[in-house]
């Protein structure tokens, strides 16, 4: 199994970062292998999501370096660590692989015969496919929304923001809290916990949208 290196500690990013912006084309180019050989273990941690989609995993790792190369170029580090925007890159590039694929699949397959009718009718696949199934790329690109708002919650919230949420929506396995029964919990009003939990879902929404 192949071993990656230790991730950049936050100085070390920062100061990567800063040569990549700011210093010869030299320094430059040296940083960016850096920042992409210290997080190429998100690559194959991502990838492997996604390996009983039926595709190589070597593929799977090689697109999924493409998210992280442009996750690099594009970082914006005023806006929280680079490991939690490749993540995100990485993801969507794996996504936009598997969609193409899968259209592909379905242009050339859908309408191929696969049988005959009482009558000697062709039937396509088309013909008896359950258009109501979930699809399951979506329930992927879902369970990564949810995965980036922790990491969020994390970064960007107070522990008592943070706490007020997990306990509201059910969030930390438990069922989840009227805002009275929060409020009891924690020994604050109803009122305080609405302001708290009206703060912290417009703090998460803002991070959110910014990517």
């Amino acid at each position: 199994m192949k071993t990656f290196q230790k991730p950049l500690t936050q100085g070390e990013e920062a100061e990567y970062i800063r040569l990549l912006r700011e210093g010869s084309a030299e320094q430059a180019k040296q940083a960016k292998d850096i920042l992409i050989e210290r997080n190429l273990r998100l690559v194959a941690h991502i990838a492997k999501k996604y390996q009983n989609s039926g595709e190589d995993m070597e593929e799977l790792i090689s697109i999924g370096c493409i998210g992280l190369i442009k996750a690099v170029d594009s970082f914006d580090d005023r806006k929280g660590r680079l490991a939690t925007y490749a993540c995100r890159c990485i993801d969507n590039e794996l996504l936009m692989l598997l969609r193409g694929k899968r259209k592909t699949s379905r242009e050339v397959s859908l309408y191929e015969p696969i049988g005959q009718d009482k009558e000697g009718n062709e039937i396509h696949l088309m013909d008896v496919i359950e258009q109501q199934q979930p699809d399951p790329l979506d329930s992927m690109e879902l369970a990564g929304n949810i995965r980036r708002l922790f990491l969020l919650m994390d970064e960007c919230l107070t522990s008592r923001e943070r706490q007020i949420l997990l306990m509201r929506y059910g969030l930390s396995g438990k069922p989840e809290a009227t805002q009275n029964q929060v409020g009891a919990i924690l020994g604050i009003s109803r009122s305080y916990v609405s302001r708290i939990e009206k703060k912290a879902l417009s703090k998460l929404r803002e991070r959110f949208e910014q990517g």
